[in-house]
């Protein structure tokens, strides 16, 4: 993978980032300590002074059940494991689907969805919080009100709109409250092409409401929280990308923001807007239809290396890596577009190294 990084003032610099896949140190992580665990006595059970305790930074999944296994919280807590961190789980709808589509979906309480989020943090503290679907925009309010209530550190968001079956997973009213509630004090957005045209167009008439004066913005959305906008924004290139990205970015509270490239037509090319600085992750595209989870895991994975400690882009190239080696492994089941090997590193599948550019 080639990381090309792009400052305000013109300046480029070109580099190749540190590989993450050198070796068994790239599975297990770094853990909050240096101590490991011991290994068992040759025989019978080891006592307790045999044990020496050990912690792993944790992260928490706040994101809706996938009852086929290869997105949602399932993925996220297999991509915790694999990038040698501890995962927690808040569940924010349970879904019966498979890779063929979603069958049906329930959305939990708001009541709820604030007891798993408070008991998680007043026992175990997420050093990083990955936010996957959540179904409507009052259980966004409960998790921006959480989350700002215990301070939570190092949040990624993955603003799940649409699953890779085409089935709708958020209801109206959810992209006004992401962008007025959550993203204004999140770290990262991860959204793909689609939901990243989505992300602009709603920001862009946000800004021209507050410019008029508007009371009541939402008056004027339609039920997908996009009203008509002249000049819609449109991906299609690296200029219209860098545009989109900037829009989002300056109107939802200047977080960072990652536009993914898989739905584009050449290459896997992602676009890291921070502070200011474009960076860009190259990758070839790799042909295989089976990438049921995709932002799942490249979010979950992002936010794992957060967790460790990594700067922001350093993070983002790391899990590139994982996502990219979760692709190349080849799993192939069920009948529609299949779930990714996130164990692959295991498993002795072919490494990142020969699909960077």
């Amino acid at each position: 993978m080639t990381k090309h990084t792009t400052q305000d003032n013109g300046h480029d610099m070109v580099g190749n980032r540190r590989s993450s896949d050198a070796g068994a140190d790239a599975v297990t992580g770094t853990t909050e300590a240096s101590e490991t665990p011991s290994q068992a006595v040759s025989s019978g059970s080891p006592s307790v002074s045999d044990v020496r305790p050990y912690r792993l930074p944790a992260v928490l999944s706040i994101a809706g059940s996938d009852s086929s296994g290869g997105a949602g919280v399932q993925a996220d807590l297999k991509t915790f494991m694999a990038c040698g961190v501890y995962g927690m789980s808040a569940i924010t709808s349970l879904t019966a689907q498979n890779t063929t589509g979603v069958r049906a979906s329930v959305a939990t309480s708001p009541e709820m969805l604030a007891a798993q989020i408070d008991a998680v943090f007043e026992d175990i503290r997420p050093k990083a919080v990955k936010i996957g679907m959540v179904p409507n925009a009052r259980l966004i309010e409960v998790i921006a009100d959480r989350l700002r209530h215990f301070g939570a550190d190092n949040i990624v968001v993955d603003p799940v709109m649409v699953a890779s079956s085409g089935d709708r997973l958020s209801g109206a009213g959810s992209v006004d409250a992401l962008c007025t509630k959550l993203l204004p004090f999140a770290t990262l957005v991860t959204p793909n092409i689609p939901e990243a045209e989505v992300l602009a167009n709603a920001a862009a008439n946000r800004s021209a409401d507050d410019d008029a004066g508007s009371q009541n913005a939402a008056e004027t959305a339609t039920g997908d929280d996009i009203a008509a906008e002249p000049n819609p924004a449109t991906i299609h290139d690296e200029a219209s990308t860098i545009e989109a990205t900037r829009r989002i970015a300056e109107r939802c509270g200047g977080c960072a923001v990652l536009v993914k490239g898989g739905h584009g037509l050449h290459g896997a090319n992602d676009l890291l807007l921070a502070d200011g600085t474009t960076t860009w992750f190259t990758h070839r595209r790799i042909a295989n239809p089976n990438t049921h989870g995709t932002g799942c895991t490249l979010s979950s994975a992002i936010a794992a290396e957060l967790a460790k400690g990594a700067a922001l882009a350093n993070a983002v190239g790391a899990a590139k890596d994982y996502l990219t080696g979760c692709i190349a492994a080849g799993l192939s089941m069920g009948a529609g577009s299949g779930p990714m090997d996130h164990a692959w590193r295991w498993r002795g599948r072919p490494t990142t190294q020969a699909n960077r550019q």
